[in-house]
């Protein structure tokens, strides 16, 4: 079969749309009700005449502690999305789009704006919807110059897009080097024409987004888009015909749309009284449509724009398109639903009973400060000063009437007090049904009232953690905000740009970079209190610390410098400054590497110590061992004198006794040889 026309494709399109917006204008009934909850009108319970008109504001109460908390753990830091690389290569890719993508696009297209008010109504309406898209709009600037002389006019009027509306000249007398020289000069009137273009996201009007009721997600949709009404000037300003769109028909009410619309804004104007045709505005219509266009049996995405109705003639585009841009976010999910859950379902209910018991508590104490008197009739001779007293009024009776009878007030019984058990009751029921408490928004429980710390700990953590589902859950839904972000910058940014980052100026060149690469939105921190913020940081570094002591920071398996500048940044943001990179320098890594390596090469201090130490007391040793040396040499020295000494004595002590026995045996050999002789002698003659 050919291709479908696009008779046959609007056709489709046109009762598409209408499932659309039967399916919005179903539970715009809903949306309206949680506005009015939101905003103290309560019109399905109204005040009797005369009676207490007080609204209890619950809804509104529990949106506005949760709301904080999940905002400042979203936008806290300027590091909101980081960019993961897919492929390989892609690293030095996701670390620039990561930086150029939070600190340049997302502020220029008014991303932050757009996140608090998605959330705000993912809160009170069970959804916020967010959309991306390129503005590209043609812009024109009226101008007037004064005082021009001939070169300053020619460099002014030489661009393209310049237009002389008026030119007046007249002549001056100038002085020159060469005397007083007449000079013409120009007061002109320019029209500067020029076409702009940046991305942009926004939260949607729910009354004004289109999904279909088959729907689990935008993803799956057969028809997403969104209906809106715009100025005619404003699509002549996009680039459509003129003479087209002239003849569009001008925007019809819707009266469901309207009704939300004035719940919302409540402040429309109507488009009737605008006379101006260039300010009258036509119903705009954007559309993603999943449609079997070309008939090969597989529905395409395609990205149709109608003004002034659905039909053919209405039809502006028609094209193939690469995503929806649209995310769908929610604080609480509802299983197997695209619509989620929202703190007024939960708190509706209880704010009506809250708002009839303060009713009727405000009327019993009316009661009791203003009792009805009872007047007997005829004894009063001024009744006004009954009906109507004031202060020092006497009140006049006839004579010889009983005051006492005269004049008397009903007795009204005080039920007020009951009020308030039933009223504290409605809070913790509250509490309960929201999981929202005064931990919720940041408030330590025990900076109330006196408890254990045990017991504060417990009821901050349960009033934190029901914060921190919230904020993994509407960061699950943004993941997809900043993935169309990144396809959208790639797209449309057809050269490199350079901007201030950090406080130096960078070059950024997005044709480069993965369109799909994955997004992570950052949570780290928790989303309760700062102070248990910054205690479980500094936690975290302490552990740190301790592990580089002992390890080092060479080579070190469990941190490294970006770990531990990671930490520092946490710090900076949990104590509620906006960029860490203004307090601390995020290590480059070449220049780390060269420190580390450097400090490698480095003696280490503490083995220089013990090196020094083991010296010490290697000289030490020596030392003591010279000493015990030359002890021993003199010892030895002394000993061998000692010796030698002994040795003398006993030499000449043997010498004296051989000398002495010598002797004696000389004086023994002459004493007998004296004794014959004698005998001798003696004999006669």
């Amino acid at each position: 079969m050919p291709a479908l026309t696009d008779e046959q494709i609007t056709s489709q399109v046109t009762q598409l749309v209408k499932d659309c917006e039967d399916f919005r204008d179903q539970s715009s009934a809903d949306r309206v009700k949680a506005m009015e909850y939101y905003d103290g009108v309560m019109a399905d319970v109204p005040a009797d005449a005369n009676r207490s008109k007080v609204v209890s504001r619950d809804v509104r109460a529990a949106i506005k502690k949760v709301l904080p908390s999940l905002i400042r753990t979203i936008l806290g830091n300027d590091k909101v999305v980081e960019y993961e690389p897919v492929n390989q290569g892609d690293e030095a890719g996701a670390e620039q789009a990561t930086d150029y993508i939070n600190y340049v696009v997302f502020p220029e297209s008014n991303g932050y704006d757009a996140v608090q008010d998605a959330a705000h109504d993912a809160l009170k309406l069970r959804n916020g919807v967010i959309r991306w898209w390129y503005d590209k709009k043609r812009i024109v600037e009226v101008s007037r110059h004064t005082g021009l002389d001939e070169a300053a006019l020619i460099q002014l009027v030489a661009a393209d897009e310049i237009d002389v509306l008026e030119k007046d000249e007249y002549v001056e007398a100038v002085e020159a080097p060469e005397g007083v020289v007449p000079t013409k000069f120009y007061n002109v009137k320019i029209r500067k024409t020029s076409v702009r273009g940046c991305t942009r996201l926004a939260a949607v009007p729910l009354e004004e987004f289109l999904i279909h009721p088959d729907a689990m997600s935008i993803e799956d949709s057969l028809c997403t888009g969104i209906k809106m009404k715009m100025r005619r000037s404003d699509l002549v300003a996009m680039g459509y015909d003129r003479a087209v769109i002239d003849e569009l028909p001008a925007s019809t009410r819707d009266n469901d749309k309207d009704t939300e619309e004035s719940a919302r804004r409540r402040d429309v104007a109507n488009s009737e009284d605008q006379a101006d045709k260039a300010a009258q505005e036509v119903d705009y219509y954007e559309l993603y449509v999943r449609i079997d266009a070309d008939d090969d049996g597989i529905a395409e995405l395609r990205r149709m724009v109608f003004a002034g109705g659905t039909a053919e003639k209405n039809l502006l585009e028609n094209e193939e398109w690469d995503e929806t841009p649209f995310a769908d976010l929610i604080t609480e999910r509802r299983p197997h639903q695209r619509e989620g859950n929202s703190i007024t379902d939960d708190m509706a209910e209880i704010q009506r009973i809250k708002t009839v018991l303060l009713r009727q508590t405000l009327d019993n104490l009316y009661w009791q400060n203003n009792l009805q008197p009872i007047v007997q009739e005829g004894t009063i001779e001024n009744p006004e000063a009954v009906l109507n007293p004031k202060f020092g009024q006497p009140i006049r009776v006839g004579q010889g009437t009983d005051v006492r009878a005269a004049v008397g007030y009903t007795s009204v019984p005080l039920v007020a007090d009951k009020s308030f058990a039933m009223l504290g009751y409605l809070d913790q029921e509250a509490t309960d049904r929201t999981g929202i408490s005064d931990a919720s928004s940041g408030m330590a429980p025990d900076a109330l009232q006196n408890m254990t710390a045990k017991a504060s700990a417990m009821i901050e953590a349960a009033g934190i953690g029901q914060t921190e589902l919230m904020v993994r859950t509407f960061a699950q839904g943004l993941k997809r905000v900043f993935q169309g972000l990144l396809k959208l910058t790639i797209k449309h940014q057809d050269q490199p740009r350079t901007v201030r980052l950090r406080g130096q100026w960078a070059t950024f060149d997005p044709r480069h970079w993965n369109a799909a690469m994955d997004a992570t939105v950052n949570t780290g921190l928790g989303a309760g209190t700062r102070e248990r913020d910054m205690m479980m940081v500094q936690m975290v570094q302490q552990l740190q610390e301790k592990l580089l002591a002992s390890l080092g920071p060479v080579n070190n398996p469990y941190v490294s410098p970006d770990n531990l500048y990671n930490s520092i940044a946490k710090t900076v943001e949990a104590a509620g400054l906006k960029s860490p990179d203004l307090y601390f320098t995020k290590p480059d890594p070449e220049q780390l590497q060269k420190r580390l390596a450097a400090d490698a090469a480095k003696p280490d201090p503490e083995m220089q110590k013990v090196q020094a130490q083991a010296q010490a007391d290697v000289q030490k040793a020596q030392l003591q061992a010279e000493t015990d040396r030359m002890k021993l040499e003199a010892q030895t020295r002394v000993d061998m004198a000692k010796i030698e000494a002994e040795t003398e004595i006993k030499r000449y002590q043997i010498d004296q006794e051989i000398e002495l026995k010598r002797q004696q045996a000389l004086a023994q050999a002459f004493v007998g040889q004296r004794v014959p002789q004698a005998q001798i002698g003696g004999q006669p003659g």
